[in-house]
């Protein structure tokens, strides 16, 4: 297989990891704001927990970047995954603070403050 052909599988398993952490970041903010919760934010919440651990492990840096950047990835091309980088380069900034206050939000309402 080529670098290209291995650029494309990285790419769209982050892709389809971005996907998945999208949502899950917001079942923790939907739950911090409604109250309504189910085994669906159990999973979220691991999910979270797991990227964080990765993330931190991994010097705050994606190793999935490091991985397709080996494999040919450049920012002014095809990149880490199939969004536009314009859509992905304020990632942390974003779902940081969200999923920092969705876990905010549920802790309150699990010690009956909110």
């Amino acid at each position: 297989m080529t670098d290209a052909g291995r650029l494309r599988i990285v790419r769209g398993l982050h892709t389809a990891i971005y996907i998945v952490m999208s949502v899950a970041c917001f079942v923790v903010l939907y739950a911090g704001i409604s109250g309504r919760d189910g085994p669906w934010l159990l999973v979220a919440l691991v999910l979270v927990a797991v990227e964080t651990i990765v993330f931190v492990a991994s010097g705050l840096k994606c190793p999935l970047t490091a991985i397709a950047v080996r494999y040919g990835a450049r920012p002014d091309g095809a990149y880490d995954t199939f969004f536009p980088e314009r859509c992905t380069r304020h990632t942390f900034r974003v779902f940081g603070p969200l999923i920092a206050l969705g876990l905010v939000l549920n802790a309150l309402r699990w010690f009956d403050l909110l």
